[in-house]
């Protein structure tokens, strides 16, 4: 539920199409918003608008369906649709990006909420999920112990925004700087601190 994630996803995907077979890819959710059933605060949609609007200037072809802040109950909580990831997962790891992508798409796209559990459960069948077991995992004590597990991973490797880029050799953390139109500069980096992958 990043904005910036979003529009990163293009970007993202290329870099990922360009990287060696000898570099292993994990994603992480970071967590970002805890919990709540609180009206997000009319500055927060405010901010939060602007960003977007940053976004599409930003890197060219982005989308956003602005109707979100006016037919849907802004919330600011993130950790539902983590756990859809985390969720979806379970139930193979081919539904990690189907699971990221239905989400971004219900809400920069279709203006549907993902902090409702109602959305993720939609998307969780429209990816073709069993539907009857995501409801049970999404709010399941492995799935709660996951969470917390990659939201600290995230903070020892000082991934504190999103998205956020880290390359791991020989045990040390290496912060990727993030270039949000070029796949290239990102690659050029990562061949870099790896001369011999």
């Amino acid at each position: 539920m990043c904005s910036w994630c979003w529009g990163f996803r293009n970007t993202f995907q290329q870099l990922l199409d360009r990287l060696p077979d000898t570099v292993e890819v994990r994603k992480l959710v970071g967590g970002l918003a805890s919990d709540s059933d609180s009206p997000m605060p009319i500055a927060m949609q405010s901010k939060l608008q602007q960003t977007w609007q940053h976004i599409q200037q930003k890197i060219p072809g982005v989308e956003f369906n602005f109707d979100f802040w006016t037919t849907c109950s802004p919330r600011r909580s993130t950790y539902p649709a983590c756990r859809a990831v985390i969720a979806a997962t379970r139930q193979g790891n081919e539904f990690e990006d189907k699971m990221i992508l239905g989400i971004q798409t219900a809400y920069y796209l279709q203006a549907r909420n993902p902090s409702d559990i109602s959305t993720l459960s939609a998307i969780a069948n429209e990816i073709g999920l069993d539907q009857s077991r995501f409801e049970t995992d999404i709010q399941s004590e492995p799935v709660e112990n996951e969470l917390h597990r990659q939201i600290k991973q995230c903070r020892d490797m000082h991934a504190s925004s999103f998205p956020s880029l880290v390359l791991q050799t020989g045990g040390i953390y290496r912060s990727i700087p993030v270039d949000y139109n070029s796949a290239d500069n990102m690659l050029n980096s990562i061949n870099e601190l790896t001369p011999t992958l």
